[in-house]
């Protein structure tokens, strides 16, 4: 005998469909097993599949958890502001939802912004020059800079290119950026002269089940106060130049990132479980 759970297919940082990320939210009433949770997420094959439950400690409005395909993370932007849309379309009677995660990103906030879009606040991420030859060996061209970050359970790198060409050139060796370990890879530059935006970038998550995210909101927690303080402003505008690519604003609050963007529902389902 089989029971059905719920789930909505959005993308995430998207305006229309078929653009940002795409993430699976499932709301359910207490997590299924950790195992399954994973095996979902494999079968659905997305950057991430997110699942939130009521949170009976009430430090938050719920419990979120993400999973890649290969791993649960400690942070996923995107699948955070498709919940937080799941959540706010399904309560329309709420401005907020509060997230209370499991694996060091703290509570998280989506909220409803004046312009029809969310915002959602994440830890800021602070990083420092580090040389990571493997890295730069991996993604094929020598950036200005590598920098690293200790605020994430997981080593997440930047590589930052001067040009936007060059960001948009990478062709990485996805085998020897696995051979790293599970670590976020962020390709960065400034965008190219008489852009709308002022910032590109790439990200490459290999170790954790997946070549090139699409739109990552957690790489955002670190380029925003390395952009926000080279910029010389506390806040700018992002585009992450994958192929469906997706657009963000970033802000920088103390020690916090507000990153805003639009959600799209794309399918709903019926996931059958033994």
């Amino acid at each position: 005998m089989s029971h059905r759970a719920r789930f909505r297919h959005i993308d995430a940082f998207a305006k229309v469909p078929f653009e940002g990320n795409s993430a699976a939210i499932y709301r359910v009433e207490a997590f299924p097993d950790d195992a399954l949770m994973q095996r979902i997420a494999r079968e659905h094959n997305l950057s991430e599949t997110a699942w939130y439950v009521p949170d009976e400690t009430g430090e938050a409005d719920y419990v979120l958890r993400w999973f890649t395909p290969a791993v649960e993370v400690e942070l996923c932007g995107h699948a955070t502001l498709a919940a937080g849309h799941h959540c706010l379309t399904d309560e329309p009677e709420r401005d907020a939802v509060r997230f209370r995660t499991l694996k060091g990103a703290g509570v998280l906030e989506v909220r409803r912004a004046d312009d029809g879009r969310y915002v959602m606040s994440l830890p800021a991420w602070v990083s420092v020059k580090q040389m990571k030859t493997d890295l730069v060996a991996a993604l094929g061209r020598i950036p200005e800079e590598v920098r690293v970050t200790t605020d994430a359970a997981e080593d997440s790198f930047m590589a930052v290119f001067g040009d936007e060409e060059t960001v948009r050139a990478l062709a990485p060796d996805f085998k020897a950026l696995a051979a790293i370990g599970n670590v976020l890879v962020i390709a960065t530059a400034p965008a190219a002269g008489g852009s709308e935006v002022d910032v590109v970038s790439r990200v490459f998550v290999p170790g954790a089940g997946v070549d090139e995210d699409p739109v990552t909101g957690s790489a955002h927690a670190m380029l925003t106060p390395y952009w926000a303080e080279r910029l010389g402003r506390d806040s700018f505008e992002a585009f992450q130049a994958s192929e469906r690519g997706g657009r963000l604003s970033c802000r920088l609050e103390g020690d916090r990132v507000i990153l805003g963007g639009s959600c799209v529902d794309v399918i709903e389902g019926d996931l059958l479980l033994p």
